[in-house]
């Protein structure tokens, strides 16, 4: 069962590293749905809250290339098993870093967040938040079994 689930997590982390990358070797395609919105100059009008230099999408890239690769060190999974309780605590370490993620910045990010009505803020709702909350507890899971 943990082997079926860390092939899960550490997939869903190297796809989003991937698409990472992606987008930090300037791609354009669906990165206007995944940088919060703020209301613009007119009513009605939204612009980006923030623009990713590739470099600091690059890192982010690497980031969750590293979380899909100690999941797998976690369990086996393509590399050796490593047991070590410093893992366990990076892991877990992680997973909080996911669940602060979902519950947001109360402003732009997260389920708590103030700013609605665009793009991103119902695909912050509906998808990126849960899987926030699916990912960190499926990390909880395999740091601790």
């Amino acid at each position: 069962m943990n082997l079926l689930l860390a092939r899960g997590v550490a997939g869903s982390f190297l796809l989003i590293s991937l698409i990472h990358l992606y987008w930090a070797a300037g791609g354009k395609r669906g990165s206007e749905a995944v940088i919060p919105q703020v209301p613009g100059p007119r009513p009605g009008q939204r612009r980006p809250a923030f623009q990713p230099p590739a470099l600091a999408t690059l890192l982010v890239a690497v980031g969750l290339l590293l979380v899909a690769m100690l999941v797998c060190l976690r369990v086996g999974l393509y590399l050796p098993s490593v047991s070590h309780p410093s893992l366990q605590w990076v892991i877990s370490a992680i997973a909080l870093l996911m669940f602060a993620r979902a519950i947001g910045d109360s402003e732009l990010v997260g389920f708590f967040k103030e700013v609605h009505g665009s793009t991103f803020a119902r695909l912050d709702t509906l998808f990126y938040s849960p899987l926030c909350v699916v990912l960190g507890a499926g990390l909880l899971v395999l740091a601790w079994a």
